[in-house]
């Protein structure tokens, strides 16, 4: 890995744990504000010891590692959870670490900003009953027999409730739309991607990211901010902060979302522009 950190993480003490540890000075530099450097070290270093593959890839490229635990320091999300994956990929034949944010990493930046007071994300399957026409509707109506067989994915939605109540714009996307991103993402048919390891995650992560272009979204905790008056109060959107951190899944035009695309059942065809 050809950058500043990669050369000089090979200058220092060789393996994983010894890397993190030595370099929890420069992840503190780069932390939000609420992320406990010696704790988000710790939970690294178990990730790493509970999955050798991913050892294996930090082994060999420790400037990955690295460059991965920075953004998700910087992000405040905890590395090796939902909220941020860490997986071992291979690119130009050559194993690295590859850091993804999850879809609970995009609602808990949601709910940072401290703007949304709920964030739903919730998939549909092909035995629910969807509806959700704009103007008629304010929110998705989605029924579901949780004891059921729901059947195959279908389609996702999104939606957040804003602290005064009112319901920010709802995202709806089908299979065909989820299928346009995975096929631009990184890796996708990799042994290790979550597209394979954890399809419905993806598809909550894909409608939450879309979700985070019309909220706002922000790395620091408002109760943290606060704490630290020499820090601004967040304002407006980190989304391009999360892009550029995040080049997993690219996003599909935003006019595209509510096509009228195949592939829902009857009950929950999504509306026409």
């Amino acid at each position: 890995m050809n950058s500043p950190i990669g050369n000089a993480i090979e200058k220092r003490d060789e393996g994983p744990a010894s890397v993190i540890e030595q370099y929890k000075p420069e992840l503190a530099l780069v932390a939000a504000s609420h992320v406990r450097v010696d704790t988000f070290a710790r939970l690294a270093v178990g990730v790493l010891r509970q999955n050798p593959k991913l050892a294996q890839a930090a082994q060999a490229n420790p400037g990955s590692l690295m460059s991965a635990l920075m953004t998700a320091a910087r992000l405040g999300l905890e590395p090796g959870t939902e909220q941020f994956y860490l997986r071992p990929i291979k690119r130009k034949g050559q194993l690295e670490v590859q850091g993804i944010v999850g879809y609970q990493g995009i609602v808990e930046l949601i709910y940072n900003a401290g703007a949304s007071s709920s964030v739903v994300v919730e998939v549909v399957r092909a035995g629910d009953q969807f509806n959700y026409v704009p103007g008629l509707h304010e929110r998705p109506v989605h029924t579901v027999d949780w004891f059921g067989e729901r059947g195959d994915l279908v389609g996702v939605y999104a939606y957040a409730v804003m602290q005064g109540g009112a319901t920010s714009k709802v995202v709806v996307l089908s299979r065909t739309h989820i299928n346009r991103a995975k096929a631009k993402s990184d890796g996708a048919d990799s042994e290790y991607s979550p597209w394979r390891t954890d399809e419905e995650s993806m598809w909550l992560k894909t409608a939450a990211r879309r979700l985070g272009k019309w909220v706002p979204t922000s790395a620091e905790k408002r109760s943290a901010v606060i704490e630290r008056t020499d820090m601004p109060l967040p304002a407006g959107s980190t989304a391009g902060v999360l892009e550029a951190a995040d080049p997993d899944v690219e996003d599909v035009p935003v006019e595209a979302e509510l096509e009228p695309v195949g592939g829902w059942p009857e009950t929950a065809q999504p509306p026409t522009q």
